[in-house]
């Protein structure tokens, strides 16, 4: 019986018709080239489950495909699948009523006869998406039921359709698209291309392009990998090569360096777009190190090797897969820009999708597919949905876990990488608190040494005496201790709170340094004095340690120039402390007099280093202040009062320099010299400006010129 010719209207499905219109327009017309494959792979998983609870037999040596067929001259682009295909009722029930899955239909009636096989997309409204790139699209398809008709079905585009008995042969589908004049670019073999492996690359059905009216090409084979496949065009023969070489006696004789071989010249094998079976499909356990480096060279181009990843493997509660890479990090965190590509059942649906992957794992490059996430009807955006948070929040709990993981069993390893990626970690304590908690003992510090310590072995640790500090401790039979390290300082003034009340702990003070160079001066001294420090140089310290104060009460981060403590000072008399405030007095008129600055704080110190002459001093407190100040500063406007706050010049009454000016204040050159101590001091704790610096050298040379008159 001959199928009659029908005609009709496209039928919307009302409960969805409100998120058909505010989703119609695509947000990239290319999105068609997924919607159309994965169509073609759903009818694929489809067949292949009837095929394994009995209901259908594939015939012999079959091979699922999809191929993709571009024709410039006919501006027509095919997708042809051989998966489930059609009759005319489905065609009628699928695809003339917009937004009714096809695929939730199928899962539905079949959800107990097998173990589900995810598939991709609902077959409807992502067909419609064709009519963004044609002026008509048109259906062949035949169904695998027995006794099945071929159905041909077209549309323009409009709400009219035409369906009618076809006449493809095959089961499978087969949808061909008359591209409009705006959307020639897809009919082009190479734009193609780029567009399926976009957003096809790791889908689990073979893709193959062609392009039509293509002349035939030809690769040569050995015979003795021939396939039944393969279209043999012609027999060769290769005949045995032979190299003339000499032998110990000086003669020459004749070598096989190659055997004649039989070979073939064959019509070229097809090769597939895409990787079925992407890395993160498959198991751990079952992968090596050089596959997980090619996976990161091919998916993100770039040929230099990560640090290490983490391979992320989840069936409950939800189905989860994917591979984070922690690439070398070699510049400020701002600048660190990462891709992490979101899929869906290995159809690729966005980079860097914020919902779902937490905001400082997008410093990372990896892939994660989640066939559980509730997408809108474009499959292009994530629906508001607490299950996200909760992929989300799984996905940064993984990253901890393992990290963590490393500093314990594997801590030598986690050290040489901790350079690289300690931005990235603290980005993400201070973007996300249940990750900060996971983490905080994790957290690496490098010390004046270059040793590695986490945070309690910090706030543990006690430095190696001198050998000045040997012979104190026995002169004194012990009584007095100089090497704690981390709260030694309570007694002073940043801390009295502290000391108010009895019942809190002293906080615990871990110094530290910004830069090596520019704070050479206090690490001597404290290496001097058995102290030690942790090394901070990155933007991100200083946030990151007003974090850790915040969540971690008993400890304090003092920088390795905010004061100056008891272990580097000299013990005094009640006498010696009269004749240092007297010095005080007197140098600090001086100073203030010489630098023009009255709001200068100047100390006077016998300091156990005799060759240290003057010190500068700026609370943590108010250094903090600036930094803040200097952050929200427009190009640093009204900041000139703000650096010169707080500042404590601290001057070494057991130096002679400054015992100089305490014997000649008013000598020729006691300006000349505070004047310098005070820059020298300055030096030592920060840069000085253009002006200051133009000063400090021409006031050098004058000191040389007096040194050899």
């Amino acid at each position: 019986m001959i199928m009659a010719v029908k005609k009709g209207n496209l039928s919307i499905n009302n409960e969805n018709i409100f998120t058909i219109i505010k989703k119609w327009v695509y947000s990239d017309h290319d999105i068609f080239v997924r919607e159309m494959i994965s169509n073609g792979c759903d009818a694929i998983t489809k067949l292949k489950k009837l095929d394994m609870i009995g209901e259908y037999t594939y015939p012999d040596d079959f091979e699922n495909k999809i191929r993709v067929i571009v024709d410039p001259k006919e501006k027509t682009m095919k997708f042809i699948d051989t998966g489930i295909g059609m009759d005319e009722a489905e065609v009628e029930e699928y695809i003339t009523q917009i937004a009714f899955s096809g695929a939730a239909d199928f899962i539905e009636k079949y959800k107990d006869k097998a173990n589900d096989d995810q598939i991709i997309g609902h077959f409807g409204l992502g067909f419609y998406s064709a009519f963004m790139v044609a002026d008509s699209v048109h259906i062949d398809t035949l169904s695998y039921k027995e006794g099945a008709k071929s159905v041909h079905w077209e549309s323009d585009g409009g709400t009219e359709y035409t369906i009618e008995e076809g006449n493809r042969t095959e089961v499978g589908t087969e949808i061909t698209l008359f591209l409009n004049e705006d959307s020639l670019e897809f009919c082009n073999e190479y734009r193609a291309r780029e567009v399926i492996k976009k957003y096809c690359s790791f889908m689990p059905v073979p893709i193959f392009l062609e392009k039509a009216g293509a002349q035939t090409e030809y690769e040569t084979i050995d015979a003795a990998d021939k396939t039944d496949k393969d279209v043999v065009v012609e027999e060769i023969h290769e005949e045995a090569k032979y190299e003339e070489k000499e032998k110990e006696d000086g003669t020459k004789e004749k070598v096989e360096v190659s055997p004649a071989k039989e070979k073939l010249k064959i019509v070229k094998r097809p090769v597939p777009l895409n990787d079925t079976t992407p890395l993160w499909c498959k198991h751990p356990n079952d992968c090596t190190r050089e596959e997980y480096l090619d996976f990161y060279r091919k998916v993100f181009m770039d040929y230099k090797e990560p640090l290490f990843w983490i391979h992320l493997n989840m069936d409950y509660p939800f189905n989860l897969k994917g591979i984070l890479y922690f690439p070398k990090i070699n510049m400020e965190y701002e600048s660190i820009e990462g891709t992490i590509k979101l899929y869906n059942n290995q159809v690729f649906i966005a980079d860097n999708i914020k919902e779902v992957i937490p905001e400082f794992l997008m410093l990372l490059k990896g892939v994660i597919d989640c066939p559980d996430l509730p997408l809108n009807v474009s499959r292009s955006a994530l629906q508001n949905d607490g299950f996200v948070k909760k992929i989300s929040d799984y996905i940064s709990k993984k990253v901890a876990d393992k990290l963590a993981g490393m500093c314990k069993t594997e801590k030598e390893e986690y050290e040489k990488y901790w350079d690289d990626i300690s931005p990235f970690i603290k980005f993400g304590c201070l973007k996300d608190d249940k990750f900060c908690e996971k983490m905080t003992d994790y957290i690496l510090f490098k010390n004046l040494d270059g040793k590695y310590m986490t945070l309690p072995e910090c706030l543990e640790v006690k430095p190696v005496d001198t050998e000045d500090k040997d012979q104190e401790a026995t002169d004194e039979e012990g009584n007095k201790v100089e090497a704690e390290v981390v709260d030694e300082d309570t007694k002073g003034s940043e801390t009295s709170e502290d000391e108010e009340d009895p019942e809190k702990e002293p906080r615990k003070t871990i110094y530290y340094v910004t830069d090596e160079q520019q704070q050479s001066q206090y690490i001597r001294m404290f290496k001097e004095q058995g102290k030690d420090a942790v090394i901070l140089t990155h933007n991100i310290d200083q946030p990151f340690v007003s974090q850790l104060e915040s969540k971690n009460q008993d400890v304090r981060f003092m920088r390795i120039d905010a004061d100056l403590t008891e272990e580097f000072k000299e013990e005094i008399g009640e006498d010696d402390k009269k004749t240092i405030e007297e010095q005080t007095t007197a140098l600090s008129e001086l100073f203030k007099k010489v630098l023009n600055k009255d709001s200068l704080e100047v100390k006077v110190e016998k300091l156990k280093n005799e060759e240290t002459s003057s010190i500068l001093t700026v609370s943590e407190e108010t250094r903090r202040m600036q930094d803040m100040m200097r952050m929200y500063s427009l190009n640093g406007t009204g900041m000139g009062a703000m650096d010169d706050m707080g500042e404590t010049l601290i001057l070494n009454s057991n130096n002679k320099l400054v015992k100089y000016l305490l014997e000649n204040k008013e000598g020729e050159n006691t300006s000349l010299i505070a004047e310098q101590l005070y820059d020298l001091a300055r030096i030592a704790n920060k840069p000085l400006g253009a002006e200051e610096m133009t000063k400090f050298v021409s006031r050098s040379n004058k000191i040389l010129e007096v040194l050899v008159k």
